[in-house]
């Protein structure tokens, strides 16, 4: 079953249909523009660049859950990613990844890929999932993984069907 049945809002306020990114490999990123890891922005965007033509999509959802790192509104999120990292993936709105409030789509990732010893809660900004074509959850990465170290998963999935 595919985890890409749902709607977000994009940081423009616009409903994104994620069934739209079947038939690609999606990796969904948990961001934050004050963070350690925000400097990953630029090795997501070089992903996204290198890989978009062969299939990849690259899907930010910046969250304020960890240290009140993403402060700013939509806009100043937008704006952050753009002018400092030439950021040209879909970015979302601000999403809730753990706790009461978390959006349906992080329940079901947590669900399909735990973390380290079986836990689901997301530990932090940056946390990756990679996604195949048919919208099932692949893998799952931790925040301190540097986008380059999934640059092979991601070529295994885009050669295969």
């Amino acid at each position: 079953m595919s985890v890409l049945n749902h709607t977000m809002p994009l940081l423009n306020g616009q409903q994104q249909d994620l069934s739209e990114y079947l038939g690609q490999v999606v990796l969904i990123v948990n961001t934050a523009s004050e963070c350690g890891f925000t400097y990953q922005y630029e090795g997501l965007e070089k992903l996204f660049s290198q890989y978009k033509d062969q299939g990849l999509v690259v899907l930010g959802f910046p969250c304020n859950q960890f240290g009140h790192q993403e402060k700013g509104d939509n806009d100043t999120i937008g704006a952050f990613c753009q002018k400092n990292y030439g950021v040209s993936f879909p970015m979302f709105a601000k999403t809730e990844v753990n706790g009461d409030g978390a959006a349906p789509l992080y329940n079901e990732l947590k669900q399909a890929a735990p973390g380290v010893l079986g836990s689901k809660a997301i530990k932090w900004n940056f946390t990756k999932f990679l996604i195949n074509r048919k919208g099932e959850v692949v893998k799952r990465y931790a925040p301190t993984t540097k986008p380059e170290k999934l640059m092979a998963d991601i070529e295994t999935l885009l050669a295969g069907d």
